[in-house]
C-alpha cells in the first residue's frame, strides 16, 4: 500500500471553495489524505474548528495573519487560547510577520506574533509561521521563544534555510518550486530530506502546469512529483519522510 501525502498547509474555507466536500474528495483521489488547516483570522478560526470537527482526516491551525494585525482584539487571542484544548488543533497559524506592502506597521505585527508565540510556548504547540520580506525579525523574534513548527512556504537562501533547520523548524514546499523563474530547486537540491514539508497554501500559489487556475489540495501530488524528481527518489519514499518530519513535531493521535 502506497504512503499517503498530507497538505501541512491549506486554507480550507468557504469563502475560497463553493463544495468543499468535492475538494477533499479530489485531493483523496491524489492520495493527499491528511490535512492541515490553518486559520488566519477570527472568522477563518471559527470556521476551521467547524470543518476539523466535520472531516476525520482534517487537523486545524488557528491563529491571526500580520495582514489582520489592525483588526484583532485580545478577545481574539483569548479564543485562540481557549480552543488549543481541542486535540484537533495541531498548531497556532498562521502566524507571523510580513513586510511586503509596509513596514509601517511592523512594532504592531511584531507584539502580535509575540502574542501567539507566547501562548505556543505555554501550552507546548507548535507554530506555522508565514514571513514574507521579513527574515532578520522573523528570526530574532522566534529566537525569544522555545518554540517549534514549520516556516510556511519557505523560499529565502541556503543560509536562512540552515539557520531556521537549526532553531528545530521544517521548511514547507509548496508550488512555488515549480515556478519556471524559481531558484529554490537549487537551494532545496542542499536541504535534507528531513527537514521539509509539502503544502499547497491553496487556494493560492498553484504548481506548474495549472500556474493561474485556483490551487486545491490534490496538487500536492504534483508538487511531491517535482520535489521527488529533484531528489531522485520514489513518491511512496518521499510520502513516508515528510509525514514522519511532520509527526516529529505534530500530535496528530486523537482518541475516538
Amino acid at each position: 500500500m502506497l504512503n499517503y501525502f498530507t497538505d501541512s498547509h491549506c486554507h480550507i474555507y468557504s469563502e475560497y471553495y463553493e463544495n468543499i466536500d468535492d475538494i477533499i474528495k479530489l485531493a483523496m483521489q491524489n492520495n493527499v489524505k491528511r490535512f492541515i488547516n490553518n486559520g488566519t483570522s477570527r472568522n477563518s478560526n471559527i470556521e476551521v474548528l467547524s470543518l476539523i470537527n466535520k472531516y476525520p482526516n482534517m487537523y486545524g491551525a488557528i491563529g491571526i495573519h500580520p495582514e489582520n494585525v489592525n483588526d484583532y482584539t485580545m478577545e481574539d487571542i483569548n479564543f485562540i487560547e481557549d480552543n488549543l484544548k481541542n486535540k484537533k488543533i495541531v498548531a497556532i497559524g498562521e502566524i507571523g510577520l510580513d513586510y511586503h506592502y509596509t513596514k509601517d506597521d511592523k512594532d504592531k505585527q511584531i507584539k502580535l506574533f509575540e502574542l501567539q508565540l507566547s501562548l505556543a510556548e505555554k501550552y507546548n504547540i507548535p507554530v506555522i509561521v508565514h514571513s514574507r520580506d521579513a527574515t532578520l525579525d522573523t528570526i530574532n523574534t522566534l529566537k525569544k521563544y522555545h518554540v517549534k513548527g514549520i516556516i510556511h512556504s519557505f523560499s529565502g537562501s541556503i543560509e536562512t534555510a540552515r539557520e531556521y533547520i537549526k532553531m528545530g523548524y521544517l521548511l514547507g514546499i509548496n508550488g512555488v518550486i515549480t515556478f519556471k523563474n524559481a531558484n529554490l530547486k537549487d537551494v532545496y537540491k542542499d536541504i535534507d530530506l528531513s527537514n521539509i514539508v509539502l503544502e499547497t497554501d491553496a487556494p493560492y500559489l498553484t504548481p506548474e502546469p495549472f500556474r493561474g487556475k485556483q490551487n486545491n489540495s490534490s496538487h500536492i501530488l504534483d508538487i511531491a512529483t517535482f520535489v521527488a524528481t529533484l531528489k531522485d527518489i520514489s513518491l511512496d519514499e518521499l510520502a513516508k519522510i515528510t509525514n514522519n518530519n511532520l509527526e516529529r513535531v505534530f500530535n496528530f493521535n486523537v482518541d475516538n
